[in-house]
């Protein structure tokens, strides 16, 4: 795809050159796509039950390497998220603990982590360092919660950031309450400021973006009928379960703001990014800035091309009794692709 975008960007420079027209066609080559690097989870999994429907979808992915979990329960975060990986088969993927902030609010796997889960390694640098060795070249770094992991990681080394591609689910320009930041942001500021200083180009999928009802799953959803239904395996149990406890507890619906952030990092085609330079004040609010740090943030979702897209890998799942799923192709809406969504990131108009 890179190969693809890189070539019609030449021909449009080409063109300009060749009829004296201006040449609008800005920034560096597109970087090579990232399909197949190793994919690293940073998840606070165990609230909001989007981070394990995001789980679940990142186990289908042959290139999973390293689960690590952030906003910690002391420890039960981990464990939560080594029951359900092995229950999809992943007992290769390591699970290892990370930052706990001391809040436990957001707790909804009450009960649901058997005993016999032991706890999970908690030396997140180490676990990192291992992918790294493996890997020839980059790693991606999908941020689902706090940036507290990524932030220590950075800064304890900071030529990390030439070898992690990152996308964080995180950040707002337009907040719906405009006193707070967005809840990533909000619950470690300054870690959000350290992805943003020392991080290369992030994507921020913003809850601008996320923040709909056209994403979110509720008991009348099919999906959650589906994977309710008596014949459900294990591990469908355990996150309906683990959903439940959300709607009794919280909101009667879990948006999928972690899954569509995932749908980024793998670069699938529904996310629209742009280049934009923003800043955070004190509390982790973002506002643009002519000399801010350099990111890609989100600007659009194809929700309904998404969410039928989150149906049937849900679905092909559930009736899979194998340690991967089969792929199931995304079908963008007319007019939205991956190279319309990327296009627009580096091109303008001639």
């Amino acid at each position: 795809m890179s190969e693809e975008l890189n070539r019609e960007r030449q021909e449009l420079a080409d063109l300009a050159q060749r009829f004296g027209l201006p040449q609008t066609v800005s920034g560096e080559a597109f970087a090579p796509s990232q399909e197949g690097a190793p994919l690293n989870i940073d998840t606070d999994a165990g609230g909001d039950p989007d981070g394990a429907i995001a789980l679940v979808i990142a186990a289908a992915e042959p290139s999973l390497a390293l689960v690590s979990t952030v906003d910690e329960l002391g420890g039960r975060r981990a464990r939560f998220v080594r029951h359900l990986l092995d229950l999809l088969g992943r007992e290769d993927v390591p699970v290892v603990a990370g930052a706990d902030l001391g809040d436990n609010r957001m707790d909804c796997i009450a009960g649901l982590v058997p005993d016999s889960v032991a706890p999970q390694r908690t030396d997140v640098a180490n676990a990192v360092a291992d992918v790294l060795t493996k890997a020839d070249g980059l790693v991606r770094w999908a941020g689902m919660g706090p940036a507290t992991n990524l932030a220590a990681l950075l800064t304890q080394n900071a030529d990390l950031a030439e070898r992690l591609v990152v996308t964080q689910m995180g950040g707002a320009l337009n907040h719906r309450d405009p006193e707070r930041a967005e809840h990533n942001f909000r619950l470690d500021p300054a870690a959000a400021n350290t992805l943003l200083t020392k991080g290369k180009l992030p994507k921020l999928v913003l809850s601008d973006t996320t923040f709909t009802p056209a994403i979110e799953i509720t008991k009348d959803s099919d999906v959650w009928q589906k994977l309710s239904a008596p014949e459900a395996p294990a591990w469908a149990k355990l996150v309906t379960s683990h959903m439940a406890q959300w709607f009794d507890r919280f909101h009667a619906g879990t948006i999928q703001h972690d899954v569509l952030a995932l749908t980024a990092a793998l670069q699938l085609p529904f996310v629209a990014l742009r280049r934009e330079r923003v800043v955070l004040d004190d509390i982790g609010r973002m506002t643009t800035a002519p000399d801010g740090n350099l990111v890609r943030l989100s600007i659009k979702a194809d929700y309904p091309a998404f969410r039928a897209w989150l149906g049937r890998r849900l679905v092909a799942r559930r009736l899979s009794r194998l340690p991967r799923a089969r792929t199931v192709p995304a079908t963008p809406r007319p007019g939205w692709s991956v190279r319309s969504a990327e296009l627009s990131d580096q091109i303008t108009s001639l």
